[in-house]
């Protein structure tokens, strides 16, 4: 069965060409593995297209256990389920690969990968995402960086199929498959506040970032998605990084800031003085830790990257130093990384600059040399992220 409104047939190679892409909200989407025997898996990509209900929940970490709430009602119009081909299929520097590439769901280790198997020898196979963990039951598979869900579109019109989708070549892709950093036990030592001995959160028991997280948490700047999950894959838009930042600055020893409850003005146009994150967009723009985009817009729902990430804690550690009567610099109690992939970047000169301060910047789950600068930033590694920094400013004084 492919999903709501997906074409229900095999489109030839001509009319392929035609398909366009239209972003979507990823916390809409989900990639599920469904156990079909001991070692085979089936690939089902869920939608929430009405808030009515929830078309499922997560629990658990490495893996996330996903409880497919959809099956117990009548989900039409509030859910969309991509099951085979018909339903989804691999765009790659925007070129529709649905006739050239197949979705499928291998063993590998102690986890199982999702590749995009080619039909042809002269195209590599590619890794898109994993369950960090052996299902029992329908598992959520987190896409790898740089890799996120778009719809399909003919002549303007967004239809029901669903692309799992990447920027880069086939070629970079093909280079990188088996490279992807899975987590380790073993956080990365440095500076951080004590966790406890059990967390309340369910899905962070194996996440490389959990006593970093507890410590963010027991600072009270970010909290969890509900009483018992945390979210730590999920990605962040700029305004709850923006707010999980200002938060952060509030609670530094010997700070005294004036974060207003409300918004005077309209801190960008695209920014409404009643949203809720308005009066903290505001006093993050006017103290210089955010800057907009050129066309004068916020964007304020869209999700921020890592390279961005880093850019606003390093405004955010500069204000905090001035406001506390500290040196205006960044020193460097830490050698910079040299990561492999930020030659070139608009962040660069930040990104490294970061990482020598307590390493905020660090490589993605702690591991390689990838730091991964435009893919979105989580929130394990953003709640990890602002502690360090947080922790490095109070070390400074």
């Amino acid at each position: 069965m492919s999903a709501i409104g997906a074409l229900t047939h095999r489109l030839e190679p001509a009319a392929a060409a035609l398909f366009g892409k239209q972003e979507v909200n990823q916390n809409e989407f989900i990639a599920v593995a469904i156990p079909r025997g001991t070692t085979r898996y089936g690939l089902v990509i869920i939608e929430q297209q009405s808030s009515q209900r929830r078309c499922w929940s997560e629990s658990g970490s490495n893996p996330t256990n996903v409880d497919l709430l959809l099956l117990t009602f009548d989900f039409t119009g509030i859910c969309g389920r991509s099951t085979d081909s018909n339903g989804y299929s691999l765009r790659v520097s925007d070129e529709d690969l649905g006739l050239t590439y197949t979705l499928r769901l291998v063993n590998r280790g102690n986890e199982v990968v999702l590749i995009g198997d080619p039909s042809s020898s002269s195209r590599p196979q590619i890794e898109i995402g994993r369950t960090f963990g052996i299902p029992t039951g329908p598992t959520k598979i987190v896409l790898d960086p740089t890799w996120r869900f778009t719809k399909r579109t003919y002549e303007g019109k967004t239809l029901g199929h669903v692309y799992l989708t990447n920027n880069q070549t086939l070629a970079a892709l093909g280079a990188a498959a088996g490279s992807t950093p899975t987590p380790t036990p073993t956080p990365t030592p440095r500076p951080t506040t004590p966790p406890t001995a059990s967390s309340k959160f369910s899905d962070i028991a194996g996440d490389v970032y959990r006593n970093e997280i507890e410590g963010a948490v027991a600072l009270g700047f970010v909290a969890g998605v509900n009483e018992t999950t945390f979210g730590p894959v999920n990605t962040l838009t700029r305004e709850q990084i923006v707010s999980m930042v200002v938060e952060a600055l509030v609670r530094l020893p010997g700070i005294n800031l004036n974060v207003p409850s409300q918004a005077s003005v309209r801190p960008y146009p695209d920014v409404v003085p009643t949203r809720w994150s308005a009066a903290k967009i505001q006093f993050a723009r006017d103290n210089g830790i955010i800057s907009g985009y050129r066309d004068g817009t916020f964007r304020p729902t869209q999700e921020v990257t890592r390279a961005e990430l880093m850019a606003i804690l390093q405004k955010a550690t500069l204000f905090a130093k001035q406001r506390l009567g500290m040196s205006s610099q960044i020193s460097a109690p830490n050698s910079p990384t040299s990561f492999s992939d930020t030659s070139g970047h608009w962040a660069a000169a930040t990104i490294g600059q970061m990482s020598g301060y307590c390493k905020v910047a660090s490589p993605l789950n702690e591991v390689g040399s990838a730091f991964f600068p435009n893919s979105s930033a989580r929130r394990n590694y953003a709640a990890a992220a602002t502690l360090r920094m947080i922790n490095c400013i109070k070390a400074d004084k």
